[in-house]
């Protein structure tokens, strides 16, 4: 991509924020050390545009990934960063899993250049999977960072004139219908009265949002 921007104008269009990936930065590096000048536009992010649920940027914690489980590969390192976060008191912002140009392991050993239809993680898979994680948890007596209740909020198509905003417990998140993809979720921690009117907007059964404020949710 450097090759010959010392020349010409070279642009790097990129979905999300330029510096959402590390990638990115590591560009930039490289730009530097051959003296390339560069300059950053920065554009919209699912990282602030979340805020559009209501509830407040400051109060989120660090942000997770969920990705896509096979049988033989169920990654579960995300639920104590959601723990950290929830001990905190903070919202989590989970990423959900996108497979694109993804080939099949028999593709990829026979050097077929043949690639596998693109998948995009819906936020009732991922309600899925959290839900799967702390049954295991509970099995073995382990304090739970979230439960079946906790409530969520599942997100799609942020800034586009399709964009829906769902809110709710967690085990409602399995059947919300959010449609086409991107998707992304937050598991929230404490709030607002203000954070919850919002959420009542949204809510697939207001008097679960309600209850919040009348309990002590962490």
């Amino acid at each position: 991509m450097l090759d010959g921007a010392q020349e010409v104008d070279v642009a790097f269009l990129v979905v999300g924020d330029p510096f959402g990936a590390t990638t990115h930065s590591d560009l930039i590096l490289r730009a530097k050390q051959k003296d390339i000048p560069y300059k950053v536009i920065h554009n919209a992010s699912i990282m602030n545009a979340i805020g559009c649920c209501g509830l407040q940027l400051y109060q989120f914690g660090e942000t997770v990934s969920i990705v896509f489980w096979t049988d033989s590969w169920r990654p579960a390192s995300f639920y104590d960063k959601i723990a950290a976060n929830r001990n905190r008191g903070l919202h989590t912002l989970c990423l959900l899993d996108i497979k694109v140009k993804e080939q099949s392991i028999e593709n990829l050993m026979k050097g077929r250049k043949i690639f596998e239809p693109p998948r995009y993680m819906t936020v009732n898979l991922a309600a899925e999977q959290l839900l799967e994680i702390i049954a295991d948890r509970k099995k073995r007596k382990e304090h739970l960072a979230y439960t079946p209740d906790t409530i969520c909020v599942g997100v799609s198509r942020v800034g586009s004139d399709t964009q829906r905003i769902v809110s709710g417990p967690l085990k409602h998140m399995l059947n919300v219908d959010l449609g086409e993809p991107l998707h992304s979720l937050v598991i929230t921690g404490e709030m607002h009265p203000l954070e919850i009117d919002m959420l009542e907007e949204f809510a697939t059964d207001v008097s679960s949002i309600q209850d919040v404020s009348h309990s002590n949710y962490l």
